[in-house]
């Protein structure tokens, strides 16, 4: 299927209800070009400083937390529903111990302008290189967030990505909505 250049805000609604329904897929690298996939399941598209943003959290315990901080470069790619299983798989297990490509069976295939690839399967991509960086702040947050998301301490870290591309496959809305059509009401939120 051939890949088509988007505008970033094209797949907005879809990025964010696949991200919230089973997560995405953040892919880096190492310096030395290894790639590495994990799945996320908080971060926004916006604007920021006039520029189009794509804003992820990881954990500094996370393996693809070094990949950001040594590359500064990431694509996040939003997989299909029938792709659960691997973003699941992909959320589970670290790339330290795992080819979590392999094991998810994903294809990682060179990005048009980042050197972290995209991934085949997925239909629409974001390549992102990092403008800003910022930790969390643990007394700026309200205690039910907290109470939620930090009761091991593991605050993340949040990479304000530059989207410097944005393309999808061809029919990438019409893939994205019959996974949103075969869902009864509400979706749940993915926990990162």
């Amino acid at each position: 299927m051939a890949k088509v250049t988007i505008r970033y805000t094209d797949y907005f609604t879809e990025t964010i209800r696949r991200m919230r329904e089973d997560g995405l897929l953040l892919v880096t690298s190492d310096a030395g070009g290894k790639p590495n996939v994990m799945t996320i399941g908080w971060g926004t598209l916006g604007a920021i400083w006039g520029r189009p943003v794509f804003l992820v959290l990881v954990r500094p315990s996370r393996h693809t937390y070094s990949r950001l901080e040594e590359v500064g470069e990431f694509t996040v790619n939003v997989p299909v529903r029938e792709l659960a299983a691997g973003v699941n798989l992909c959320g589970t297990v670290s790339g330290r111990d795992h080819d979590k490509f392999k094991e998810a069976r994903l294809t990682p295939v060179a990005s048009r302008q980042v050197r972290p690839p995209i991934i085949q399967e997925c239909v629409v991509h974001y390549e992102c290189r990092i403008l800003h960086k910022n930790d969390v702040v643990p007394g700026a947050l309200a205690q039910a967030i907290m109470d939620d998301a930090y009761t091991q301490g593991d605050f993340h870290r949040v990479y304000y990505g530059e989207i410097v591309a944005a393309y999808a496959d061809q029919d990438a809305a019409h893939r994205l909505g019959e996974a949103a059509a075969a869902l009864p009401g509400a979706f749940p939120m993915a926990r990162p």
